[in-house]
């Protein structure tokens, strides 16, 4: 990698508490320095970041790259290639791609696709259980060899206890993090929408809070009695959250993370129908995002995700109970991010954080930080680039968002990951 000499921008790491304008050296695919050139450093490269900030790239812990098996959504070369774009350096993405990842030869091709693109590094989770079917645990160890960062049965509950808790006893055995969905199906049911007053209103099969509560309640129990390591992706509800905190005060060890749509959004944002807000967790009340926003300001959230699900046009041309769920979300995350800030929901420090090192912690990686040694995953970012979602304005192959309209407050402007520039506007 050719020495790049990042210059005068305001560089902002969390992890080692530093918000100061300064120059950052990048050599042999790491960071070389902060603030002072290392000795004997030469450029090949001088990027000058005058009036942007310079941050870790960002960590995003769920995207579906819909490769292999969806491809006419996205590929892993499309949404890698708007994953960069936004900032985003690494990218985990959940085991139920078609075939599902609970193989070494899904793991091996998707890890060869996402090379030969050579963007965001792609991080797979495995499956859980065969086929995400909920019944025989997966070649957990056999999986974690082929490079899986962590096993997962995504978005399809195990219903049967038992199993559950013997693939979290596996799990615990492997060392490996378990990142768990809290759903109970059988509350859930056919549901689209949060239930309430105005999924009756719409006549919409309504998803209770307790859906979620119940299985966070189980799951709980479990993790506690085997000493799993143990993530909840894409809380909804205050509830839930709230249930997460007291569990660390008891001393259990998990973390859990939010979807960014869920900290701007509501059930409200469905009155017309609206399919691009046809979200599975459903877009919840006021009450449950204010209780998030407040979770994310008391540190019981640890991550903010995108939750990316692109989508071709024709799969949300329906009725709304029949259209896919899910949104196209990379090319929002980062000034969404940026616009709590903008909020007071939290300082720019601490939102980046939730999409820096506290991501990275999660998943045991050495990026999300700026400090001498660290990967060279680097986003630059300027902050006073307005832009307006749009068809033309996005990245991501699909365009299924619902900030359409949305004025943004940030866009990167450059992305290296490992030392190289794999995003730069002047280029675009």
């Amino acid at each position: 990698m050719s020495p790049i000499h990042i210059q005068g921008g305001r560089l902002i790491d969390p992890a080692n508490g530093i918000d100061a304008v300064t120059d950052l050296y990048l050599a042999e695919g790491v960071v070389a320095g902060v603030g002072k050139a290392p000795k004997g450093f030469k450029a090949e490269t001088v990027i000058d970041a005058t009036n942007k900030i310079v941050c870790p790239g960002l960590i995003d812990l769920a995207v579906h790259l819909r490769e292999p098996g969806q491809e006419h959504k996205g590929t892993i070369a499309s949404e890698t290639a708007a994953a960069v774009a936004n900032g985003i350096t690494s990218v985990v993405c959940p085991p139920d791609t078609d075939p599902i990842v609970d193989t070494e030869a899904v793991v091996e091709l998707i890890l060869h696709q996402a090379k030969q693109s050579a963007r965001a590094m792609v991080l797979p989770l495995g499956a859980l259980t065969l086929g995400l079917a909920g019944e025989q645990l997966s070649e957990m160890y056999a999986l974690k060899g082929a490079g899986v960062i962590g096993l997962s049965n995504a978005k399809r509950p195990l219903t049967n206890s038992l199993v559950l808790r013997r693939a979290l006893e596996y799990a615990a055995t492997h060392d490996m993090t378990v990142f768990i969905h809290a759903n109970d199906p059988t509350l859930s049911g056919h549901g689209c929408v949060h239930e309430g007053p105005l999924a009756t209103r719409l006549g919409l099969p309504g998803i209770p809070e307790a859906a979620e509560t119940v299985a966070v309640a189980r799951d709980l129990e479990l993790i506690e009695q085997t000493g799993v390591r143990a993530h909840f992706c894409r809380l909804s509800t205050s509830r839930a959250l709230n249930m997460i905190a007291r569990a660390r005060h008891d001393g259990l060890a998990v973390t859990c993370d939010v979807a960014v749509h869920h900290l701007y959004l509501t059930e409200v944002d469905i009155r017309d129908f609206d399919s691009a807000c046809h979200l599975i967790p459903p877009l919840r009340s006021e009450r449950d995002r204010d209780g998030l926003r407040d979770g994310l300001n008391r540190g019981t959230l640890d991550a903010i995700c995108s939750d990316h699900q692109p989508h071709e046009p024709d799969a949300k041309q329906a009725p709304f109970a029949e259209t896919a769920p899910g949104l196209s979300g990379l090319d929002t995350l980062l000034p969404l991010v940026v616009r709590l800030a903008n909020e007071g929901v939290l300082s720019l420090s601490e939102a980046l954080a939730k999409v820096t090192v506290s991501p990275a912690d999660i998943l045991g990686l050495k990026s999300g930080r700026l400090n001498t040694g660290a990967p060279a995953d680097v986003c630059i970012l300027d902050p006073q680039a307005s832009w307006f979602v749009s068809a033309e304005s996005m990245y991501s192959r699909g365009l299924n968002t619902p900030f359409k309209g949305w004025e943004m407050p940030a866009r990167a402007t450059q992305t290296l990951v490992g030392g190289r520039l794999v995003f730069d506007t002047r280029k675009e």
